[in-house]
């Protein structure tokens, strides 16, 4: 046992009895309800998952009932949480655990890792979180944490291997008794207290043994290597209704940026505004723009007025906008055409 381990694992054990998060997923612990929240939560904020977490428990509430919906419904419901892919490899894991493993979770890495959408991280998450089972849980907040109180100054992400290496040999200390604590202890502190800006550390149960506190380096760890400015890019995005009030959307295709989602259509998205699809007569364009950034570019779509030529090609469906559950892009173009 690692007396330096130990000291960490006992201080923050003690400060998440009295200062742990009142989030929904703890509520009730089972392997579902930790996946399904992991999940959610990649690249993804706590307010902005706890309303879709309520939706997808009421609608889904066992992962054998997420397995048996129809992945449009999937799609539908996760519309505006982005990163889409997560989505309909939520759908997919939870077939391969309902049809392989009989409605149960594996418990072990290996087994997690080979199930859909399941990485290192959210396998340790899960397997400490819901079984209570020693992992290595590393995450922003826990690169944040560990970065600091190692005062590991190489920029991420070339640091990780180091912070991993860290974060491990606590993990693994024979002190860590409550391995589903530990990992959630680690994430509230750096979401509470170890914050990127202005760390609370007069609050911070791990001060003492702070070496970037010791160092006066806490407003300044972790270092980050300067991400690259995310490309720009533009399209046309056509608004065209029928007389029963019906909106022409199109489903993209399963593989690639909003794969799988109903979409307003739009042409290609390019460095240089396109020429109009042939199968649309223009009717008027908006003097505003839509912007919306993705995790690699930007995308400015311009959003025309529009009627169909002769009739919608295949992927392409009439529906009431009330149902169907657009992406935050489109949902953008809706809300700039409701406002004029």
């Amino acid at each position: 046992m690692s007396m330096e381990a130990k000291t960490i694992i006992t201080a923050l054990n003690r400060w998440y009895v009295r200062h742990k998060r009142d989030l929904p997923w703890r509520a009730s612990v089972t392997p579902y309800r930790v996946w399904l929240s992991e999940i959610m939560l990649q690249q993804t904020t706590v307010p902005a998952v706890i309303p879709y977490f309520a939706k997808f428990t009421e609608d889904y509430p066992t992962v054998d009932a997420m397995a048996t919906a129809p992945l449009d419904d999937i799609m539908r419901d996760w519309a505006g949480l982005g990163y889409y892919s997560r989505a309909r490899n939520l759908h997919a894991c939870a077939q391969v655990v309902a049809n392989t493993h009989g409605g149960t979770f594996p418990s072990d890495i290996a087994g997690l890792k080979a199930l859909p959408g399941i990485g290192d991280y959210t396998a340790g998450a899960i397997r400490a979180i819901a079984f209570n089972k020693k992992a290595s849980v590393v995450d922003g907040n826990v690169d944040r944490v560990i970065s600091r109180l190692y005062a590991i100054e190489t920029p991420l992400p070339a640091s990780k291997p180091e912070i991993r290496a860290r974060a491990d040999t606590i993990y693994m200390d024979a002190a860590n008794t409550k391995p589903a604590d530990l990992p959630q202890a680690f994430m509230d502190l750096g979401a509470t207290i170890c914050t990127p800006q202005k760390p609370k550390c007069m609050s911070c149960p791990l001060s003492e043994v702070c070496e970037a506190k010791a160092n006066g380096l806490q407003d300044e760890l972790p270092r980050k290597t300067r991400a690259k400015d995310r490309p720009k890019r533009t399209g046309w995005v056509y608004w065209v209704t029928d007389v029963k009030g019906r909106t022409l959307l199109h489903r993209r295709p399963a593989k690639g940026l909003l794969g799988g989602m109903a979409g307003l259509p739009t042409s290609d998205w390019s460095d240089v505004l396109p020429a109009h699809e042939a199968i649309y007569d223009i009717v008027r364009v908006e003097k505003e723009t839509v912007r919306h950034v993705f995790t690699h570019f930007e995308l400015t779509l311009h959003v025309v007025h529009a009627r169909i030529v002769d009739k919608a090609p295949d992927g392409f469906y009439w529906a009431k906008l009330d149902d169907a559950g657009l992406p935050s892009v489109f949902a953008k173009v809706v809300k700039l055409l409701q406002a004029a």
